[in-house]
């Protein structure tokens, strides 16, 4: 595209494979930059090429461990500095969006201070997909383009052909992602309800519908332990389900969770390339998001409207 000339791409260093197909779709090269670590675990960031007056694209996902983060501002601090025309943050997977409010006493509000360092930095736009809370949004004062897994997600979903087919969800909280899909799949929804003794460990879990003979999909927008979303799939396979397949845009995939997975009642599961997976599992399907923000960064660089990317 002719606009490559006046933008560029740079990953940092745990999001490199997804820059790579990103900017094999753009049909451009990835950005040159050094990344230097000292002994005490401190790094610095610098640009091995001139950035001055370019639109920066800067690729990384904020997933655990908190260098990402980190890398992620000193990539962004570095750019202002070297005189950057404007400096636009993709990041798939936006870590501490879980933290989006206050739940009880005393507790921070992740998210937003996540958001905070990011405009402090200097981030002029922000290009994510499937925040866990869509209010994360107006934590920011500057454009956020905000998209949907569910791009990639509905196609493969009616690829299967599976009959009798129930869309569910393993939390209430969840239940307007699934919606949007039951309404645009044309198929019933079925809820699940679950306490909490405390984060990550599920103490009971009910099922709000009827699954009996029915293939059921369970959408989410995270797997981090996999209990849940094991658990759910365990109870829907009593309740007699024919089969239940899982979808998630967001491959946490935590200690025990792909063991979890592979001895749990699931087909399969699917998520996108937000995060990198190398604990294999078989059970484990990733797709890759990379044309879709391939496409968006096209689009912001021609101000076109990103609105037609969105299946439902």
């Amino acid at each position: 595209m002719s606009e490559t000339s006046s933008f560029k791409v740079f990953s940092g260093t745990n999001s490199r494979y997804l820059a790579e197909k990103i900017c094999n779709s753009l049909g451009c090269p990835l950005g040159n930059m050094n990344i230097t670590h000292f002994a005490d675990g401190e790094f610095a960031v610098s640009y091995e090429e001139s950035i001055r007056g370019q639109h920066v694209f800067l690729v990384q996902s904020t997933f655990p461990n908190s260098d990402n983060l980190m890398e992620l501002l000193l990539m962004i601090d570095a750019a202002k500095r070297a005189s950057a025309k404007s400096i636009i943050a993709v990041i798939p997977y936006f870590g501490w969006a879980r933290q989006d409010r206050k739940d009880k006493p005393r507790v921070s509000i992740g998210a937003k201070l996540v958001a905070n360092l990011l405009s402090v930095a200097g981030i002029d736009r922000l290009i994510t997909m499937d925040l866990h809370a869509d209010q994360i949004q107006g934590f920011f004062d500057i454009p956020v383009d905000h998209l949907y897994g569910s791009t990639i997600f509905a196609p493969y979903i009616q690829s299967l052909n599976l009959e009798n087919l129930v869309i569910a969800t393993p939390d209430v909280g969840g239940s307007k992602r699934a919606s949007t899909y039951a309404k645009y799949l044309d198929v019933p929804l079925v809820l699940c309800h679950k306490t909490r003794e405390k984060a990550n460990v599920v103490a009971s879990m009910q099922i709000i519908g009827d699954v009996k003979d029915k293939n059921v999909i369970l959408i989410d927008d995270m797997v981090d332990t996999a209990g849940t979303i094991t658990k759910a799939a365990d109870i829907m396979k009593e309740a007699g389900a024919t089969s239940v397949r899982a979808i998630a845009s967001h491959c946490v995939m935590s200690g025990p969770a792909s063991e979890r997975v592979q001895n749990s009642q699931l087909e399969e599961i699917v998520f996108t390339d937000s995060i990198p997976y190398s604990n294999r599992c078989a059970k484990v399907k990733q797709l890759s998001i990379a044309d879709m923000f391939a496409e968006t960064i096209r689009r912001v660089m021609t101000n076109e409207s990103i609105s037609s990317q969105y299946l439902l």
